[in-house]
């Protein structure tokens, strides 16, 4: 059989093999990011799903909830789900993605996540939970983490002038995706509401439809440039620069360094500080500041914060490719400490304009970390296994996903049942924020670059790429 005549033998999905999607002659690599923000424009729906809690808990009574609708406490399980998966998919694909490349990634993730709203519109007309924690959760949240490390690699590899812009370019999306699902899931459930229905799903198989369009953009846009590859006027530095290495880890030896662990720690204290602010940001806004800050100017804080989220991604992404990765984060931790040791002196004066001025820089920092983490891995790590490696080092992030909110909700109910008046209970949390980055301080300052020992020989990098 001829070459050829295998490669049709594939089927009419054979586009999606990693050599079909090598570049031309020609080709633009500014075409690339774009690609990347289908993907992460659509995911970034994730930050925006809470704008479904409230209407799904009227299914039945459909103007006010019914003793068999579902609590707010159960809803509230979905995101949870689908950011542990996010973290365990990206995790236990990551080898497979360097292998397969990013079309056939991309592609996956189109199905899993416009897939899982098509499943959860099918729990929602039943009226059982655990499809939608099987829809949104499981298949939505590996179509998250499949989506999220997909374009990763490849845009370091187009960029490795830039790669901190490039990839900031794309997480940028991410940030950015709840600013258009928002006001979007809204518009729909109005749309196909009517004296029986809330609306959510019709909204749900929409949108499935919708993110399952544009994320097959992005892989049908999507290519890796042909081996050997370089810029115009590029020129690979000859030796490695302190913290940035011209050598390569696997991702298999790359767990067995400290480096990789203590970057682990740094993603996780410095999104458990975020998170657990971002996904409290409302309440937190009111109750600090009783009777100054209605509902509406809480829900336009919470919008401003995510523009933040999203111009950090770029912004700080952008700047580390000057500063190094390292002192970047060291900006994060040492200027996040001290922004959140002063949020309770901006309520105790009543100043309200500094308190969203510290949390919007805090959330420029939040985002900043998502998007500066996988050049913080190439330079460390090399660039053969960084998409593997990223995604295992999300584990951080679904982590964070838990003990972040755990730690603003529980601790404010504590001091609330103690007597602490409202304006006040949020005061010890942010000092424990505060004490958290400190800790994140002290593990990127131990970071220092990666033994020879774990770099791969020519022959196991050219049997790697060869595989």
């Amino acid at each position: 059989m001829t070459t050829a005549a295998q490669a049709d033998s594939g089927g009419i999905f054979h586009w999606l093999d990693r050599s079909h999607t090598v570049a031309k002659p020609g080709f633009s690599r500014w075409l690339v990011p774009p690609a990347a923000l289908c993907v992460h424009l659509c995911i970034g729906q994730v930050y925006a799903f809470s704008v479904f809690n409230l209407p799904m808990t009227r299914l039945i009574g459909i103007t006010e909830s019914a003793p068999d609708d579902w609590k707010l406490t159960e809803l509230g399980w979905i995101f949870s789900i689908a950011i542990v998966f996010l973290g365990l998919a990206a995790a236990f694909t990551g080898t497979w993605l360097d292998r397969v490349g990013p079309r056939k990634a991309m592609f996956t993730a189109a199905l899993c996540f416009g897939g899982g709203f098509l499943i959860s519109a099918l729990g929602v007309y039943l009226h059982q939970l655990w499809i939608v924690y099987l829809g949104y959760g499981v298949l939505g949240g590996c179509g998250l983490g499949l989506g999220y490390i997909s374009p990763v690699k490849t845009l370091i590899t187009w960029f490795p002038d830039r790669p901190g812009m490039a990839t900031g370019m794309a997480i940028m999306g991410f940030g950015g995706g709840a600013m258009i699902a928002s006001p979007l899931s809204v518009w729909l459930m109005q749309y196909f509401s009517s004296p029986t229905d809330v609306g959510v799903t019709g909204t749900f198989i929409t949108m499935g439809l919708i993110y399952i369009f544009f994320m097959m953009v992005g892989a049908t846009i999507v290519r890796v440039p042909p081996e050997g590859w370089a810029p115009e006027g590029y020129v690979a530095p000859a030796k490695a620069k302190k913290l940035v290495t011209t050598s390569h880890v696997h991702v298999d030896e790359a767990l067995k360094t400290s480096q990789f662990y203590l970057l682990w720690g740094v993603l996780c204290l410095n999104v458990t500080a975020g998170i657990g602010v971002l996904g409290q940001a409302s309440a937190m806004s009111q109750e600090m500041f009783p009777g100054q800050i209605t509902a509406a100017a809480a829900a336009g804080f919470v919008g401003l914060l995510s523009l933040f989220n999203m111009l950090g991604r770029f912004f700080w992404a952008s700047t580390s490719d000057y500063i190094g990765r390292r002192n970047t984060y060291m900006i994060f931790f040492a200027l996040g400490l001290a922004l959140y040791a002063a949020v309770p002196w901006t309520g105790q004066t009543g100043s309200i304009v500094l308190f969203v001025l510290f949390y919007c820089v805090i959330m420029t920092m939040y985002g900043g970390g998502f998007a500066t983490i996988p050049a913080y891995l190439r330079d460390v790590f090399g660039v053969r296994y960084v998409g593997a490696i990223h995604g295992r080092l999300l584990t951080a992030w679904s982590t964070a996903g838990v003990l972040g909110p755990v730690l603003v909700n529980y601790i404010r109910e504590y001091q609330i049942n103690n007597g602490v008046p409202k304006a006040d209970a949020y005061s010890v949390t942010m000092y424990i924020m505060a004490g958290l980055l400190l800790v994140g301080f002290i593990l990127n300052w131990l970071m220092r670059p990666v033994h020879d020992k774990h770099h791969m020989t020519e022959a196991e990098l050219k049997a790697s790429m060869e595989g």
